[in-house]
């Protein structure tokens, strides 16, 4: 069984990465660039989680997608849009959402797996992580997935979601059991160096930590 880890650098993608491996005898890792503003070290947290788990370089792809970056429209891609930190429990679609990012992202993963084929593809998206992402939802997924059925040639490939409902402690706590390398995954949407802390990203993962009693082992800049 053949599947797509589409992996990058942050711990949700981790844990599924971790949960791939444990499911499947053949796991390929691919990585976008789509022109964020921390892409340098998550491209970084890309391969040394591969080195890590061993993921030899015909099984890793990484694709540009840096017209993102021309389009613009959100905070994480366009410099002149600061990156904010906002009501973690809000509904409301923050800044820092991408426009049709993961439909692009899961397009071209698509194609890949049809390539390879693999019949599963791993997206670690999570729905409190991102709850006024309109492409965080479950029902985004779904109906995702009516369009790979039908439109490939074998209609066989599908997204798996193994943490869109997990709570950020418990995604902790799953990748625990799993031995997962936190160590090695980044989250932040500002820092390259080292995490920022009040980014709405890096507040929700060490809120995922404290609630599982765990220590981020992760550097943070306060």
């Amino acid at each position: 069984m053949s599947a797509i880890v589409l992996l990058s650098g942050g711990m949700d993608s981790l844990v599924c990465a971790g949960l791939a491996l444990k499911e499947n005898s053949d796991v390929y890792f691919l990585h976008m660039n789509y022109g964020q503003k921390t892409s340098q070290k998550e491209r970084e947290c890309f391969d040394r989680i591969a080195d890590f788990y061993e993921i030899p370089e015909s099984k890793r792809k990484v694709i540009d997608m840096t017209f993102l970056k021309q389009i613009g429209g959100s905070s994480l891609t366009d410099e002149s849009i600061e990156v904010k930190s906002t009501n973690l429990d809000s509904t409301v679609i923050p800044d820092s959402y991408v426009p049709f990012r993961n439909s692009i992202i899961l397009s071209l993963a698509v194609s890949w797996a049809e390539v390879v084929g693999a019949s599963k593809l791993y997206i670690g998206a999570n729905h409190e992580d991102s709850p006024g992402y309109p492409d965080c939802r479950p029902s985004y997924y779904e109906a995702f997935n009516k369009v790979i059925q039908q439109g490939t040639k074998e209609g066989n490939i599908q997204i798996i979601t193994p943490v869109i409902s997990m709570r950020k402690s418990k995604i902790v706590e799953f990748g625990t059991k799993l031995h997962v390398p936190f160590e090695l995954s980044w989250s932040c949407y500002k820092s390259g160096s080292r995490a920022c802390g009040v980014c709405d990203s890096c507040r929700l993962r060490l809120r995922g930590f404290a609630e599982a009693n765990m220590k981020d082992p992760i550097t943070y800049q306060s």
